[in-house]
């Protein structure tokens, strides 16, 4: 499980949701090697289908001849009322789609572990961080 943890800091997490990923060639023995950067990667809808945008799966280095490129776009597997929910949340209320993990199910598929957030400012992030160490020095108090 490879987790985006620079997204729990800059966004409010209303929502989430697990979608199949479509991949090519060898992204997903990169995947299970880890080879995977979520640096401002975003899902966003298009003509009636959900991307993933950004996401930089790395080439595998013993593939050979097909190497797709490393920040495509690639297609999410979701229902269709799901993405119609998706696009009124994210055009209406200004909302934005982010990827908050990808894993490799028990039956050996890809996921990926979406959510739906609305940006933090930068006071709510100081905030965070605030609760976060006073949470972490009582943890070390009670030790």
């Amino acid at each position: 499980m490879i987790k985006n943890r620079r997204a729990l800091h800059d966004y409010f997490v209303i929502q989430k949701l697990e979608a199949g990923i479509s991949l090519e060639g060898s992204e997903i023995k990169s995947i299970r090697a880890g080879k995977v950067n979520f640096k401002d990667s975003y899902a966003r809808i298009i003509d009636g289908e959900c991307w993933l945008v950004n996401l930089h799966i790395s080439p595998f280095e013993k593939s050979s001849h097909f190497i797709p490129d490393p920040t495509r776009k690639r297609k999410l597997l979701l229902h269709k009322h799901e993405i119609r929910r998706l696009r009124v949340r994210t055009e209406e209320q200004g909302m934005t789609i982010v990827p908050l993990e990808i894993f490799i199910n028990e039956k050996g598929l890809c996921k990926v572990t979406l959510a739906l957030a609305k940006g933090k400012k930068t006071y709510d992030k100081r905030e965070t961080l605030h609760q976060k160490n006073m949470e972490r020095d009582r943890a070390r108090e009670e030790r």
